[in-house]
């Protein structure tokens, strides 16, 4: 097990090495002078030539890419002529609209895309397994063609309809609830549950109709395998067997698929935080776009590939928990 986990954990620092020298390349190497993005095109040659300087844009590329990973590892100094800004580790650089962080403009809005995708999580990791588990059990009949019909109606609803939806009927026509704002957990959990109720659920609603589907077919396929039918054969009870036994098996590519959504839901939400006016990530990503923004956008691209690596890194050590078929060799 030791030895699994010090491969896991090297194989996460390659990935995550990788996906460093992607983003580099990407937004700071291939995209025109970043100079002109920060300073606008009235800028003279002088101030261009300050801004690389303070930039480090007017050394070779990699010793540029050097300092980008040494900013992320142990931090970084920004000098511009007397001035030195040091950006401390994580360095993810400055913004280039409002000078600030990147580092510091994630912290601010991380806690609500958390509280969206853990409780979104959590909503539809209940109804879909559930769904498709139920759907299996009665294969065939009246439930499992309702199962499949719901499934397909949400899995086929855009998030802003569904979300239009249950603003109308909650907040306009039963007046159940509020419109949402984000309340932070600290300062009222009452309130923070509340206002998130209607952005779960229009998250949940999709990707429990795709878990739905997912358990079902592993469900059923499960069902039919020898170990299923021997346990039957020794008399054990139905619950027993489907409890325990059939569903470890099948919940095994439910947690690879919550690893990837996880991550990438967390920067991805843009059209529920939208709807709904949530501060998060999804909203910084769409307006740092609109602003050509680079390192708010490389930064965000980071955070989401580093946590769908971290989230895939835990689903490994999950198996084995949830199915002792898997071994970890």
């Amino acid at each position: 097990m030791t030895r699994y986990l010090l491969r896991r954990l090297a194989s996460t620092i390659v990935l995550l090495f990788v996906m460093a020298a992607f983003v580099y390349v990407t937004f700071y190497a291939l995209p025109s002078d970043p100079a002109v993005l920060v300073c606008g095109k009235g800028c003279g040659g002088g101030q261009l030539a300050a801004i690389d300087h303070k930039l480090g844009l007017d050394q070779p590329e990699y010793v540029q890419f050097w300092h980008f990973l040494e900013g992320i590892v142990a931090g970084r100094d920004y000098s511009s002529g007397p001035d030195v800004s040091h950006c401390a580790a994580p360095c993810l650089g400055f913004s280039f609209q409002n000078d600030q962080p990147v580092l510091s403009l994630i912290g601010q809005r991380l806690p609500v895309s958390l509280s969206l995708t853990a409780g979104a999580m959590v909503l539809w990791l209940l109804i879909g397994v559930s769904a498709g588990v139920l759907a299996a059990l009665r294969a065939g009949r009246f439930t499992d063609r309702a199962v499949t019909a719901a499934s397909m109606l949400a899995y086929g609803s855009p998030i802003f309809v569904s979300g239009m939806l249950l603003l109308m009927l909650f907040c306009g026509y039963l007046h159940w609830l509020d419109f949402p704002v984000y309340v932070p957990f600290t300062e009222d959990p009452a309130a923070w549950a509340k206002n998130l109720l209607l952005p779960w659920f229009t998250l949940a609603i999709a990707q429990a109709a795709i878990y739905a589907r997912l358990t079902r077919s592993g469900m059923l396929e499960t069902l039919s395998e020898d170990h299923i039918r021997t346990l039957r054969a020794y008399g054990l009870r139905e619950r027993r067997v489907v409890g325990k036994h059939a569903l470890r098996g099948t919940l095994t590519p439910v947690i690879t698929i919550t690893a990837y959504d996880f991550g990438y839901i967390l920067v991805g939400a843009m059209l529920t935080e939208t709807l709904f006016g949530l501060p998060g990530l999804g909203q910084l990503i769409v307006q740092s776009s609109n602003n050509v923004d680079l390192p708010v956008v490389a930064g965000l691209t980071l955070v989401a590939g580093a946590a769908i690596v971290v989230a895939n890194t835990a689903a490994d050590l999950l198996y084995a928990v949830v199915d002792r078929r898997v071994v970890l060799a």
